[in-house]
């Protein structure tokens, strides 16, 4: 099923929250304005604001402030990226240059910080002190994700549970917001609040886990980036922790050396070691063990299309090859 059937449900919200962003993106600086929308229009799924509008139907939500808080979490979630591009060095994302290769470092971190002001802006408005807090909760979190992933960085001592903490940390902890806000202002009880929320954990989880599977086998055309940034960057993601601890004595040293020097040099025999020991199966293995935790989390939830689009939704995240 592809992304544009997935939405289906929310097609008319999707729209009303391309408007916010629109509405939104404004400023008097013309250089801010030139920065946030070509990031923002260049080709992302928009995963983040489909949960609030999802997890807002399932609950049976009728208003319009989903429509806003969509558009908070997809600045938030810009921001990141434009922070992230610079940091990691990045000059390819969704197939196109990054902004930081258009424009310039500076002007990705500056217009990154405008669009995370104007993201809080936007949630005051919605005028509910417990989503003002989710989100600034998550954001700061978000933030400990990004220090947590470059302390890492060219270290070859990765524990499994070192790098799952990153992904919860840096990525799945806006998924996780983004599930639960929709139950929040669709009247959710707690508990209810709290499935939403594991929901997107667990969700974000296993979309990081096969973005990881998809850096050492997918097609560039298909995935926008080039193959093998995590290993120029030195990042041991899974697949790699997985050859360093199931791999030959030589296997392991290999990966170890790429991890810590970086570079493209080594892509050829890492990816060969991490193939001959079946790293990415077994990191695929662990994407789908989280969506039958994202499923389960919800199965108390009444039936709606919504419920069946969140179903449908962690089955995508595990089966997707971009």
């Amino acid at each position: 099923m592809s992304v544009k059937q997935l939405f289906a449900p929310i097609a008319a919200d999707m729209q009303a929250v391309d408007a916010a962003i629109r509405s939104r993106l404004h400023s008097d600086v013309v250089l801010i304005r030139q920065v946030a929308e070509y990031i923002i229009h260049s080709g992302g799924k928009r995963l983040r604001p489909a949960l609030v509008l999802f997890t807002a139907g399932a609950m049976g939500y009728k208003g319009t402030h989903h429509h806003e808080l969509a558009a908070v979490v997809e600045f938030i979630h810009t921001a990141t990226l434009l922070h992230d591009d610079v940091v990691d060095e990045s000059d390819l994302r969704r197939g196109n240059k990054t902004a930081n290769a258009m424009f310039g470092n500076a002007a990705s971190v500056l217009v990154g910080d405008f669009l995370y002001t104007r993201a809080f802006q936007m949630m005051v408005g919605v005028d509910n002190m417990h989503v003002m807090r989710v989100l600034a909760d998550a954001t700061n979190i978000i933030a400990e994700g990004e220090v947590l992933q470059l302390l890492n960085c060219h270290n070859a001592d990765v524990l499994i549970e070192d790098y799952l903490r990153v992904i919860r940390y840096k990525t799945a902890k806006l998924f996780e917001a983004a599930s639960r806000l929709g139950g929040i202002i669709g009247g959710a009880d707690a508990d209810t609040e709290q499935r939403l929320a594991a929901f997107g954990m667990h969700l974000g989880t296993a979309f990081q886990l096969i973005d990881d599977v998809l850096d050492y086998s997918a097609e560039e055309a298909d995935t926008g980036k080039h193959l093998g940034d995590d290993l120029a960057e030195g990042k041991p993601t899974l697949p790699l922790i997985h050859v360093m601890s199931h791999g030959t004595p030589e296997q392991a040293a290999l990966v170890r050396g790429a991890i810590e020097n970086g570079g493209r040099d080594d892509f050829a025999v890492v990816l060969a070691a991490i193939k001959a020991t079946g790293a990415l199966e077994e990191t695929r293995r662990h994407a789908e063990a989280e969506a039958r935790l994202a499923i389960d989390a919800i199965s108390v939830l009444p039936p709606s299309i919504f419920k069946d689009a969140l179903l449908q939704l962690s089955h995508f995240a595990v089966e997707r090859n971009h």
